[in-house]
């Protein structure tokens, strides 16, 4: 009995004398590197979740940029191409004139492309990302990625030209010729460099001599065969221009 009674209070000095461990809060760079951790292995919303922790230490204006750019391109990456496009917006608006600017206006105008619908839907996410594009390129002219900016900025408006040929044609092939004839019209000054303008004349043509406006059907339909000789829609066209001689 003074055996275990011996034990037991041996036992509690120990446990008295013994040093409490107490485990230090992770600071901002603690989160920061962790959310580094992640992301190298592909853990965006982990990564994302670290890094939000950053921001909400308000330990360093710096650390928190960072932090920002860094959720941005995890949004990214993870192709949650709405979080990303908006918080690229937010980093925009909160930091207009930082240095990485030019980096972040590409990587939004590529949040939006990636949100791009077929000609046939909804063009909001071409629109914006034609924006972002052309901001990329009027504030920064000399910008590395000028060339691959303009190519993306070519394929956006082909992608809106599309649409409004799209609808143009379902109103000639709804009876609203007026609202084909204005639609399409629209595109050769809105889209003046569009590839497939061929067509757009060729339902133009159509649309004006159903609207009873002969002579500017004539016109159209003369600029396909002048401008597009080798275009698809050339016999069918002549076939319909046949009738108003």
């Amino acid at each position: 009995m003074k055996r275990l009674l011996f034990l037991a209070v041996f036992l509690f000095l120990a446990a008295a004398c013994s040093p409490n461990k107490v485990t230090q809060p992770k600071t901002a760079e603690d989160y920061l590197q962790e959310g580094e951790r992640y992301f190298d292995n592909e853990q965006y919303q982990e990564a994302i979740a670290s890094w939000e922790k950053v921001r909400e230490t308000f330990y360093s204006p710096e650390l928190n940029m960072l932090a920002e750019l860094k959720i941005a391109e995890a949004h990214f990456l993870a192709k949650e191409y709405v979080e990303a496009a908006a918080a690229y917006e937010d980093f925009l608006k909160q930091h207009p004139d930082h240095e990485r600017t030019p980096q972040v206006l590409f990587q939004l105008g590529m949040s939006y492309y990636n949100q791009i619908l077929s000609a046939d839907r909804d063009q909001t996410a071409t629109r914006n990302a034609l924006v972002t594009f052309e901001t990329l390129m009027k504030r920064f002219p000399a910008d590395p990625k000028k060339q691959e900016v303009q190519i993306l900025a070519v394929q956006c408006r082909d992608r809106l030209a599309e649409h409004e040929l799209l609808v143009g044609h379902f109103y000639l092939r709804t009876g609203a010729y007026a609202a084909a004839i204005n639609r399409l019209k629209e595109i050769f000054s809105l889209y003046p460099n569009y590839a497939n303008r061929d067509r757009v004349y060729f339902y133009l043509g159509q649309a004006y001599l159903q609207n009873g406006e002969r002579q500017q059907a004539v016109a159209a339909f003369n600029t396909l065969f002048q401008d597009f000789p080798q275009s698809e829609y050339i016999k069918e066209a002549h076939k319909i221009a046949g009738k108003l001689d």
